[in-house]
């Protein structure tokens, strides 16, 4: 309720404040133009003009009613409601010219205006006016100014957000998948709640602690986590937000940020995505973006430098390590470097049932085996697999969510949703023998995972697709596995070839992933005939994760002879897998034509047809 009225009173207060500003604005052009009108009036009148002549006959005949002198100009208003103008001399009198001709002046209302009384405020108005006119637009420019900042001057105050206890609901309890990074963290917290267990042994709090993985594994989330169960002050901040069109800012605003932590100290500052201020400094003698490091150099002055900074423990989250400047890396800024990476099997089984909380689910649900569906999945990917099985069951008014409805999800969220793309049957046909060919010279070779499901449906930019997901973590690849994964990416092609006698643009991404295999194999992990040797940019990976890049200096010899033997391990696999399909032609066929039929076939579907399952000691 709180917060209902403060809204309302902040809406009250708008309307107040623009029901004010808009009378302001209206009475002030009204009055400015009202002044104009005033001053302008009485000189710039334009009546009939007669001589001075004619008015003194006027007057002898009692026909004028009054008459005004405004400087060199007589204004005389007849008893008939006319209006005349006379132009006299500049240094003769009215009252004597009529005087002169004999006629009594007290027989008509003579009232005499100085000229200069006008001009002078016209003048005036003419100059104040625009001082005031200049004045009110930098006050609204002023106040403009704070859509971003609260206001004009306060551009290198660091735009933090301060998080509370009750602010953040999320706790480590919502965080799995990421056991080591979870550790790491809770022994920050537990530190600055027990500050003194720890100090009577000796031991000072890290003072910074950097989160570096894939997008998706979970280091916004940890940093959320530790904001709902600390205790003390979490300040959050993105790196881009220390960066602004002034110079200078972005350092400003790193001294205002650690100033405000250390007057609440023991606090955290959480800075995300920091490699968009952290990234190396520039060794050339002119710079990329001087801005940029300066900023750097603030902070690492303001993590270890003259002043103490004990109590201010900074957490950071990039998903780009190598790219940080080895200054902001060492013990004394970033203490402790925690590597996270998409969870395993377990981890899988636990995130999954952290976020199918308050979702409905059938009973035939097996987690064990979603969890071995989801390999390669990080906890995004998982969070959001369950979000779209969510609204596709609501999409079709159902109340619970079937298996069917994950496999969908978990397909969407990888390979894209459905397409309905116009085909003629000539290319049906051609997409079924193509994602055929796959499957076929997949389920044929040992040691490569089984296949899960088969589809000439659209999804992306193909048009059809043969997922086979890896069966378990793999944390080793050997050469024979990265052969016969290249022998399965030219089964679409073999199979084009044999049953056509005829080849399309089909397998382009195939001979792409298939190349880049082939190539690492010789060029890095020394699986050739040239030998045990890195002929790629050569790489200085320490502990953590962090990567120096090199370039090679290789001759033209050797990058002809790592061409002839990317191309001969390619050419292996295509003749093995071309054998393959021609071996199992029938089984081919029978595949294809069920899936011009039903376009899509699962696991259990595939085995039927082939009639032939993987052998488990084949399966790596």
């Amino acid at each position: 309720m709180a917060s209902k009225n403060t809204n309302h009173e902040k809406v009250a207060e708008f309307k107040f404040n623009f029901n004010i500003k808009t009378l302001f604005v209206i009475l002030f052009i009204g009055f400015f133009f009202l002044s104009l009108y005033l001053s302008f009036k009485d000189v710039n009148r334009v009546f009939p003009e007669k001589s001075i002549t004619q008015l003194i006959t006027d007057i002898k005949n009692n026909q004028v009613k009054k008459v005004e002198v405004i400087g060199d100009k007589i204004i005389a208003q007849y008893k008939n409601d006319q209006v005349a103008s006379i132009n006299k001399e500049s240094q003769s009198s009215l009252i004597q010219t009529l005087k002169d001709s004999g006629v009594d002046p007290n027989k008509v209302t003579i009232s005499v205006k100085d000229s200069q009384s006008s001009t002078m405020v016209v003048n005036f108005l003419s100059n104040i006016i625009p001082a005031i006119l200049m004045i009110a637009f930098f006050i609204f420019i002023f106040r403009q100014a704070r859509g971003a900042q609260d206001s004009i001057f306060s551009f290198g105050q660091a735009k933090t957000k301060k998080y509370s206890k009750e602010m953040s609901r999320i706790t480590f309890a919502h965080v799995a998948g990421v056991d080591e990074a979870k550790k790491e963290l809770e022994e920050i917290v537990d530190f600055l709640k027990n500050p003194k267990k720890y100090s009577r042994l000796g031991a000072r709090p890290p003072k910074g602690v950097i989160l570096v993985g894939p997008a998706g594994t979970g280091k916004t989330l940890l940093a959320k986590a530790v904001a709902g169960e600390s205790n003390v002050p979490f300040f959050s901040i993105a790196g881009s937000e220390f960066m602004e069109m002034l110079v200078g800012i972005g350092a400003a605003r790193a001294r205002d940020l650690f100033t405000v932590a250390k007057k609440s100290a023991p606090s955290i500052i959480f800075i995300d995505e920091i490699d968009a201020i952290g990234r190396t400094r520039s060794v050339s003698a002119m710079p990329a973006h001087d801005e940029r490091e300066q900023t750097l150099n603030q902070i690492l002055v303001e993590m270890d430098g003259f002043a103490p900074n004990d109590q201010v423990i900074v957490i950071a989250a990039t998903n780009r390590g190598d790219l940080l400047d080895p200054a902001l890396l060492r013990p004394g800024r970033f203490d402790r470097h925690v590597i996270l990476d998409y969870p395993d099997l377990e981890g899988r089984k636990a995130i999954l049932q952290i976020h199918a909380r308050g979702k409905p689910f059938t009973n035939i649900v097996s987690w064990e085996k979603l969890a071995k569906r989801t390999v390669g999945f990080s906890g995004a990917d998982i969070e959001n697999m369950l979000n779209e099985a969510a609204i596709a069951t609501a999409r079709n008014n159902r109340k619970e969510i079937t298996n069917e409805d994950l496999e969908e999800a978990a397909t969407k969220v990888k390979l894209g949703p459905e397409k309905k793309r116009l085909q003629s049957d000539r290319d049906k046909r051609i997409t079924a023998y193509h994602e055929a060919g796959h499957a076929i010279v997949t389920h044929f070779q040992p040691n490569t995972d089984p296949v899960h499901r088969i589809s000439i449906v659209s999804r992306g930019m193909s048009l059809g697709f043969t997922l086979i997901p890896p069966s378990s973590d793999r944390l080793h690849e050997t050469k024979t596995h990265l052969q016969q994964l290249i022998t399965s990416m030219m089964g679409g092609r073999a199979a084009e070839e044999i049953v056509f006698d005829e080849v399309t643009t089909g397998a382009a991404n195939d001979f792409d992933q298939a190349t880049r295999i082939a190539k690492a194999m010789v060029a890095e992990y020394g699986m050739s005939n040239l030998g045990p040797v890195n002929y790629g940019p050569t790489m200085d990976v320490k502990d953590w994760g962090r990567a120096y890049y090199e370039q090679n200096t290789i001759s033209n010899e050797m990058l002809a002879k790592i061409d002839v033997e990317v191309r001969n391990i390619v050419e292996q696999c295509f003749t093995h897998a071309k054998k393959l399909i021609t071996q199992n032609r029938e089984k081919l066929n029978l595949v294809a034509e069920e899936l011009l039929e039903k376009e899509s076939l699962d696991d259990e579907d595939f085995i039927r047809i082939v009639g032939v399952k993987k052998p488990k000691s084949l399966q790596s």
